[in-house]
């Protein structure tokens, strides 16, 4: 039997002792039932976990639901289909909001002759969780629509369990590692200087609990994810874990990191290369010399994946080190607000999904509850004069990318002999490096300040910028000539060939047009040269219809 196996193994006999019935989290049957009823059974299960304050709803196919005999099952989530398509693919696009639910085939007790399938379904959390938008709850033996039961409808609004304040009531503090504690402690001096004298006197019980990393002497979530010895992580029944991959052109390689968290994040930051590398200023023959990444920002970003992840979905925080560039990876979305509200630093969150693992990581130093975490990235790559981090969020994950190498040299150069340029600027022209669009309130800025040129969607780099960036060339080019050099153009056309149609004209003068504009705005501004060409008496239409010069 494998190890699946007996776990899942040791999960069904122990729904069976300890329930001895289904209830509103927990559901047998003997083999499937139609695509729709397993939909409804999931969300009733979600909400109904939600009621009885369990962590996690369970469906099991493969058990007789009145002897509780476990038969086995033919119905395999691997192979089955609604239609045409995957049932779990149907099942994930109808259940809303996205719920992370697990689906496992086991071997009960390692017999091969009754595989049993089992549905592990997190817990509703703030809102119903609803299938084809109608949520679901099991009453009695009936599956019904729980919008007819107002109570719960609003306690499941109300709920908002915080799986980093569950106490675990097996672990003790035998349970968490030594090393962890004493680092502990100088993070928690280093935060609050004014109480070492106090904390030194403190036993490693009280100190904990004054941590706020344990409640009443007893182990929670938190103190095992940021203290607990490798070998207790079983307590947390969830992966726990970080993975750092390197995945650079030829080079592979990868190293997988447990609790405690509070030493792990240091042997990830010992596994990422990093070294320095120069810049050249356009007017210094002295380089400037930047470390790849910044340290400060490498533990930034780890610990706000462990802060905020969310845990119900039993994920790996992910480190990827690729050529030129670090990403970081944490399941669940972007809880508080977009990334882009705490560039700044003037944004405070109003909630955590995971409040007491943050409070606790705050006393420990690992972060703050300021919103200065991402501010401080953002920061570091300004002053050391390299691309912007790039966050994106979905349903399921949030990833940031924080680039170790410059995408271009002059835009770099820029920030190291423009120290006036703020970050705000630098924000925008980072995305204008990266070719991405702007808002028009941004280009009224980035005109404002003498850093853009150019109309609508044509935005380039202004003069001034190019001065400072050794870009006069690609300035040049995305400018252009004075319509007046234009219109003279035309006319040494006209001299030297006598007539020229408009598409002859477009063909010749299309070399010195701005490179911004498109084939469409190319010719229309062809045309309004040879209007005002025209209006002024310098040139005519002739009987052939070609462009000739006015007598």
């Amino acid at each position: 039997m494998t190890f699946r196996d007996q776990e899942l193994t040791e999960l069904l006999d122990s729904c069976i002792k300890t329930f001895a019935m289904e209830n509103r989290f927990l559901e047998f049957k003997s083999n499937h039932v139609s695509p729709e009823d397993l939909g409804k059974y999931i969300s009733a299960l979600s909400n109904g976990a939600c009621l009885e304050r369990e962590e996690n709803g369970y469906l099991f196919f493969g058990v007789d639901d009145n002897s509780y005999e476990v038969v086995g099952t033919s119905f395999d989530i691997a192979t089955a289909k609604k239609g045409n398509q995957h049932l779990e693919l149907y099942l994930r696009v109808n259940i809303t909001p996205k719920i992370n639910f697990q689906v496992e085939r086991f071997f009960y007790k390692g017999n091969e002759k009754s595989p049993v399938s089992v549905f592990i379904i997190p817990a509703a959390s703030e809102q119903p969780t609803c299938f084809q938008n109608v949520p679901y709850i099991r009453v009695n033996s009936s599956t019904t629509n729980l919008r007819d039961y107002h109570d719960w409808m609003r306690t499941i609004y109300n709920s908002r369990l915080d799986w980093s304040k569950e106490i675990i009531p097996e672990a003790a503090l035998c349970d968490l590692d030594p090393v962890a504690i004493k680092r502990a402690r100088l993070g928690f001096v280093e935060r609050y200087p004014d109480k070492k004298e106090y904390i030194d006197s403190l036993s490693d019980a009280a100190f904990l609990d004054k941590a706020k990393i344990t409640i009443d002497g007893k182990i929670t979530r938190t103190t095992l994810l940021l203290l607990g010895r490798e070998e207790s992580s079983h307590y947390l029944n969830h992966i726990s874990q970080i993975v750092w991959r390197l995945n650079s052109g030829d080079e592979q390689a990868g190293d997988i990191f447990s609790i405690p968290f509070l030493l792990s994040t240091d042997h990830v930051l010992a596994k990422i290369r990093n070294y320095r590398f120069k810049i050249y200023p356009s007017k210094s023959l002295i380089p400037a010399e930047v470390w790849k990444y910044d340290t400060k920002t490498i533990l930034e970003a780890l610990h706000n994946c462990i802060a905020h992840q969310d845990y119900r979905a039993n994920s790996r925080v992910v480190v990827t080190e690729e050529k030129d560039s670090l990403c970081f990876e944490n399941a669940g979305s972007f809880f508080e607000g977009r990334f882009e509200d705490y560039i700044r630093g003037q944004r405070t969150p109003a909630c955590y999904r995971n409040p007491f693992l943050v409070q606790a990581m705050v006393n420990l130093k690992m972060i703050d509850t300021q919103g200065y975490g991402i501010h401080s990235m953002f920061l570091s790559q300004r002053n050391r004069c390299l691309p912007m981090p790039d966050y994106e969020s979905t349903n399921d994950k949030v990833v940031l990318r924080i680039p170790g190498t410059i995408i271009d040299e002059d835009y770099s150069k820029m920030l190291l002999e423009n120290t006036s340029v703020g970050l705000d600027e630098a924000v925008l022209l980072d995305a204008l490096q990266k070719k991405r669009a702007l808002s028009e309130e941004a280009i009224r800025l980035l005109k404002k300040n003498g850093l853009v040129e150019g109309r609508g969607k044509n935005i380039f780099i202004s003069k001034y910028v190019a001065l400072a960036t050794s870009q006069e060339m690609e300035h040049s080019q995305a400018k252009g000539l004075s319509n007046t050099n234009y219109r003279n153009i035309i006319v040494d056309y006209l001299k030297d060939y006598g007539e020229l149609s408009k598409s002859q004209i477009f063909a010749m003068l299309q070399q010195h047009l701005p490179a911004n504009l498109d084939e469409r705005q190319k010719k229309s501004k062809i045309e309004n040269l040879l209007s005002s060409l025209r209006m002024a008496g310098r040139i005519r239409y002739n009987a052939s219809k070609k462009w000739v010069l006015s007598k």
